[in-house]
């Protein structure tokens, strides 16, 4: 199953390069169910995101509104061709799903349906999700506004569609230290941090990167956890870790 990682973003000229693939995969005028964690806005948020898949593709999305505190149930994606889970409050998202981890996994990958995860979205389809925090043992690694609601970096169950834990809004938020913290603690494995309006598309044992930004790769070398950092463009490629 490849799954469709995207930093956010929501630069109009984008559109395209970082939804075309994902509904591409979907087939025909796919019926796309987006999740959102719904703070009262939910309808409001929906209709950003159908305004942007309506304009790359025919499609049919439909809205799958969770309530701030609630669960998602896997049986709303009846008759769904792919699902798109939507940006907002990164911990939110992941409480939402943590019933169901192992119950949605399997259910994406017995019907072969599509994953897109934006912003939050892309974080919490990795088996450890970051889900937020701007501090790490007090010492701050990234920007306050950036912490999601938390303090400590936290690290929680995902998805684990990608054998690597994700940040977000890499370049424009400044979150990379944030997933270099995560990775040199241990944390995290490997770490990647995806740009605003930038693409990851993890198919097999390959990642490739498109859109108008960069994806940041952090991976530990040796017994002290030594950090290895590249960035990759658009149109390239790296293998995934073992």
């Amino acid at each position: 199953m490849t799954t469709y990682l995207i930093g956010g973003g929501w630069n109009s000229e984008a559109a395209g390069l970082v939804y075309g693939p994902f509904l591409a995969a979907a087939g025909p005028e796919p019926v796309v169910a987006c999740l959102l964690i719904d703070e009262g806005d939910g309808a409001e948020q929906f209709a950003r995101y159908e305004g942007a898949l309506r304009k790359v593709a025919p499609c049919k999305p439909v809205p799958v509104l969770v309530p701030l505190g609630g669960s998602f149930d896997p049986a709303s994606l009846d008759g769904v061709g792919a699902l798109l889970v939507c940006g907002g409050l990164t911990p939110a998202y992941q409480e939402a799903l943590a019933p169901v981890l192992a119950e949605l996994t399997s259910l994406l990958a017995d019907r072969g349906m599509p994953y897109a995860g934006f912003s939050a979205g892309a974080a919490v389809a990795a088996g450890a999700a970051l889900v937020g925090g701007w501090l790490s043992q007090g010492t701050p690694v990234c920007a306050e506004e950036t912490g999601e609601d938390l303090e400590e970096i936290e690290v929680r169950p995902g998805l684990g569609l990608v054998p690597f834990t994700v940040d977000v809004h890499a370049a424009q938020w400044g979150t990379l230290p944030r997933v270099i913290e995560a990775v040199a603690l241990g944390a995290a494995s490997c770490g990647v941090a995806i740009d605003e309006d930038t693409l990851l598309t993890v198919d097999g044992d390959r990642a490739r990167v498109s859109g108008l930004g960069r994806v940041h790769v952090v991976r530990a070398e040796g017994a002290h956890r030594d950090v290895a950092l590249r960035a990759y463009r658009p149109g390239e490629e790296f293998a995934l870790p073992a």
